[in-house]
């Protein structure tokens, strides 16, 4: 039953609609019998809706409608398998502006952001719809005659995915895609602040003509969905983007399983401003990688690391531009920042500007934004340090918030010293001038992502996405290696000689 939600004052009461669970083609409550809310981040005063509070039981329910629907899903030819997500990405285009205004008003960013996070979405389910009609082996040549030699890939079987509220629709759709096409079945748990963007994903899946059974979709929280789905024996693959500390313990449960396991974790992303940079080229590029999504991208810029001879004039344009940035609800067109996930992502950030005050000096922002609507929201003001050391904690730990640190250094080795020296190896990038030092930076950065000339965010489907180090665990996602994460590959060979053949590890 729907309960008429608290609203703002001069606001119309609407009705707080409640979700459900989608478990072999069908919605259902959980076994639970509890449900939890989803709030506006600009305005907690808006309830999106009341979702179901997940139970290990309720995975049991969904591995097993997965488990039924998984030998006429992997019977069905990938082409076919391709056309359904075909009919999925063209609904998706349809229902583009619809889902970018929920996207905002479930999470925060701003519209044009979410508009791009639905179009990521789009285009992958493209890509991979086409992998339905390619998704190679290799044919290779015997080393017997009359003999065949070929391998080609298999699905794993149900898939579990987990994903994050920062890009509530692209990167669902990185890991679904490629695990659908390649014939596995899904258990999809969202994360808890995006439950309502899952839930019109799996919608227009169904729409789209998924089977039953095929995508099953599980709301609610880590400890009892997402355990639950990383224990659970027949599961055989999971796929997650989140934490560092969350990514650590899901690797040893699912190592105990042998459970194939991608990881996405962690970033702690630099770009690099050299002396002969284009300064304003590099400030545009900073300040959208470093404040977009409220510094909320896995991707985004965090530390500069710049030339000292050129250190002042780039500050400069950088906090002159800072604080000319809006806040403000992401649904406003005029809205540059908006806010940040939850509470407790504004009190991450504020302890993080303490220990900022003691390492470097303070240039502009550091506070929480309170004032008229803003009240209301999880809003922070864009916030730059100056004068940071490489090895401080500000210029090493993740603090996944709008917070920038400007770290001086003395040329490219020391620059590329900088960069390097931190736990986490996602993106990076270089301003310069000079075509020999750009490609040294290419090789030398230790990173999965380089960008040359370009700030740290706006990967393409089509190329792998994914990160050294502490990063994640070397998997990679979109471009056509994310197949690699949701199949096995079988290796036949076809002896058409009529005789007894011995291959050369036996006829030495």
């Amino acid at each position: 039953m729907t309960e008429t939600a608290t609203t703002p004052p001069g606001v119309t009461p609407t009705e707080v609609p409640t979700f459900r669970h989608f478990i072999a083609g069908e919605w259902t409550d959980s076994t639970s019998g509890t449900t939890f809310e989803s709030h506006n981040p600009a305005d907690e005063r808006d309830i999106i809706g009341r979702f179901q509070q997940g139970t290990a039981a309720d995975v049991a329910m969904a591995v097993s409608a997965a488990w039924a629907a998984r030998p006429m899903w992997q019977r069905t030819p990938a082409p076919k398998r391709g056309e359904i997500m075909f009919a999925f990405a063209y609904l998706m285009a349809e229902h583009k502006e619809r889902l970018a205004r929920a996207m905002t008003r479930e999470m925060g960013k701003v519209l044009s952001e979410a508009r791009g996070d639905v179009q990521e979405g789009i285009d992958i389910a493209y890509l991979m719809a086409g992998e339905g009609r390619r998704m190679s082996g290799e044919t290779v040549p015997s080393e017997l005659p009359d003999k065949w030699a070929m391998s080609i890939r298999q699905p794993i079987g149900i898939a579990g995915i987990i994903t994050p509220w920062n890009f509530p629709m692209a990167i669902p759709c990185w890991k679904i895609m490629p695990a659908l096409v390649t014939g596995n079945v899904v258990i999809f748990k969202p994360a808890s602040d995006t439950p309502h963007c899952a839930t019109l994903l799996v919608e227009l899946m169904a729409e789209a003509g998924f089977p039953p059974g095929v995508v099953n979709l599980i709301t609610g929280g880590g400890a009892e969905v997402g355990d639950a789905i990383v224990d659970n024996p027949d599961i055989g693959v999971i796929s997650f983007t989140g934490s560092s500390t969350t990514g650590r313990s899901i690797s040893v449960k699912a190592g105990q399983r042998l459970k194939r396991l991608s990881l996405e974790l962690g970033g702690k992303n630099g770009v690099v401003v050299l002396k002969d940079a284009d300064l304003d080229l590099a400030a545009d590029g900073i300040l959208w990688s470093a404040f977009g999504t409220t510094g909320q991208r896995c991707t985004a810029c965090s530390r500069v690391i710049v030339d000292r001879v050129v250190a002042e004039p780039l500050l400069e344009r950088l906090e002159t531009r800072a604080r000319k940035l809006r806040l403000g609800s992401g649904l406003d067109e005029t809205t540059d920042v908006g806010p940040l996930i939850n509470a407790d992502a504004v009190d991450k950030v504020a302890s993080y500007i303490d220990i900022g005050n003691g390492e470097g000096e303070l240039v502009t922002g550091g506070g929480r934004a309170t004032t008229g609507d803003l009240t209301h929201g999880h809003f922070f003001e864009p916030t730059i340090f100056a004068g940071v050391g490489p090895m401080d904690r500000i210029g090493q730990e993740e603090i996944f918030g709008p917070v920038l640190s400007v770290i001086p250094v003395d040329g490219y080795n020391e620059a590329m010293l900088a960069l390097n020296q931190t736990r986490y190896g996602l993106s990076s990038s270089i301003y310069t001038q000079d075509v020999n030092t750009a490609f040294r930076a290419m090789r030398d950065f230790e990173t999965g992502i380089v960008y040359v000339n370009a700030g740290t965010t706006g990967a393409e489907t089509h190329l792998p996405f994914g990160g050294w180090k502490e990063t994640g665990n070397g998997h990679r996602e979109a471009g056509h290696v994310a197949l690699d994460t949701y199949t096995e590959w079988k290796s036949i060979y076809v002896d058409f000689s009529g005789r007894l053949q011995r291959a050369q590890i036996d006829n030495q």
